[in-house]
């Protein structure tokens, strides 16, 4: 348990140690300058003052709801029902549905990607074969720098590390990770063997992939007029529905894919995507707007990924529409922290993980005594649940019930779920994914 909650803390230290380089004074200054952006936003929508969210300290007066019994009932739109009110009976029809469900996640949660984004020009700036651990692995340094003739003021270059088998005779599957790439932090003690994420791929003959986010799209409201959304509006303040953060990311990781159809080392149709708890937002975000990405395994999302945002518990809507959160998220999603609330959301995490169907995705979550419940993994696990009617629709197999299972247990279909015994991390779940995308990347 020690180490679990170790490797939870090192998580939220790599999270933060983008921010933590900046002084105080810079700190300050982005706070303010996102405050700005909110207020624009707000004007632009005609909102004059939000519900404040709930604090994820459960010692304080306006603590977040963490008791099941103080759930109140809620509805939930059906991903198998058009607005129209026709439900969907066939594949065929689901097909008409998803790209309905798609546009109401542009317009109102994570925003439109701009129809004329510049080009990405892929480039290796390193290549060496060397161990990680005891394994022989090829590691390359790729920068995907974004043409920017059309705005120079506004410079993006992606950063993407590609491992794979030295020994490799074929195209090998690669899970994309949104993450940081410090490299391997431990491989051996005693006699005992713990690998790391990255080595436990690799002897298992995949390859991983790491692209950075912060060198698509900055984590804060301050950095909206620069990186991928700067350039594309050419230093503009966004609309109501341009694309926000996730959607960036996601955006960059579809780029990544454009890179590996050219890696004769990568097999682009076996290609996985993964992330933690923000990036774990992101992933899911990914999968759900990219058709190439075979798998997806998504860790302690919360809310604005696999939770159910209809349901009061954790993390809240009017969190997320903060002046905090809300670059993650098209502008029009703020209007449900105030006027809207959201019981007036069209959709919700069970349509993000249907518009993935048929395409297996794996649920992450730690244990509440060690995470704790802000993310609310039962939430996350009826985003998975929910989503069953329409991967049986299209002939794969759902969770099986709607009964949060003991930490722990794996719930397997082609959507799973398993709440592991650690922290704020997707360490402890590793093997039982890698274990799960077997059937679907083993040939």
């Amino acid at each position: 348990m020690l180490k679990l909650i170790i490797a939870s803390l090192l998580m939220r230290m790599s999270v933060n140690l983008v921010q933590a380089q900046f002084s105080q004074q810079a700190r300050d200054s982005i706070n303010k300058l996102s405050y700005n952006d909110h207020q624009q936003m707000l004007g632009q929508l005609g909102i004059t003052s939000l519900r404040p969210g709930p604090s994820g300290n459960p010692q304080s007066p306006d603590a977040a709801n963490t008791d099941e019994t103080k759930v109140q009932p809620y509805f939930l739109p059906d991903p198998l029902v058009f607005n129209s009110g026709h439900r969907v009976k066939t594949p065929q029809e689901w097909k008409q549905r998803r790209t309905e469900i798609r546009e109401i996640f542009d317009r109102e949660i994570y925003g439109r990607v701009p129809e004329n984004i510049p080009a990405v020009n892929w480039r290796v700036i390193s290549e060496k074969d060397t161990l990680d651990g005891d394994i022989p692995v090829t590691i390359k340094k790729l920068e995907g720098v974004v043409d920017n003739s059309s705005y120079p003021e506004v410079e993006v270059v992606m950063q993407l590390t590609v491992g794979t088998p030295v020994d490799a005779r074929k195209s090998v599957p690669v899970i994309l990770e949104f993450g940081f790439d410090w490299g391997g932090r431990f491989s051996r003690q005693g006699n005992s063997e713990e690998l790391t994420w990255k080595q436990q791929l690799l002897q298992k003959g995949w390859g991983y992939a790491i692209l950075v986010p912060w060198t698509i799209q900055a984590d804060n409201g301050a950095g909206l007029r620069q990186g991928i959304i700067g350039l594309a509006n050419k230093g503009e303040n966004r609309k109501p529905d341009d694309w926000g953060a996730l959607r960036a990311w996601a955006w960059g990781a579809s780029k990544a894919i454009d890179y590996f159809e050219t890696d004769p080392e990568v097999d682009v149709a076996r290609i996985g995507i993964e992330g933690m708890s923000r990036y774990g937002k992101a992933a899911l975000v990914a999968m759900a707007y990219e058709p190439r990405i075979a798998i997806g395994f998504i860790g302690s999302s919360g809310a604005g990924g696999a939770k159910i945002l209809h349901r009061v518990f954790g993390e809240q809507v009017e969190n997320l529409a903060s002046s905090a959160e809300y670059h993650w998220f098209a502008g029009n999603f703020i209007k449900y922290a105030g006027p809207l609330t959201q019981e007036d959301l069209p959709v919700d995490a069970h349509h993000l993980v249907a518009i993935c169907a048929p395409r297996p995705v794996f649920i992450s979550s730690g244990s509440a005594a060690v995470e704790g419940q802000w993310v609310d993994a039962k939430g996350m696990f009826l985003g998975g649940a929910m989503a069953g009617p329409v991967y049986e629709l299209l002939g794969k197999q759902s969770m099986r019930t709607m009964h949060f299972p003991q930490q722990e247990t794996l719930v397997d279909g082609d959507v799973a779920f398993r709440q592991h015994e650690g922290g704020h991390t997707n360490t402890p779940n590793w093997p039982h994914f890698i274990k799960f995308a077997e059937r679907y990347l083993e040939r």
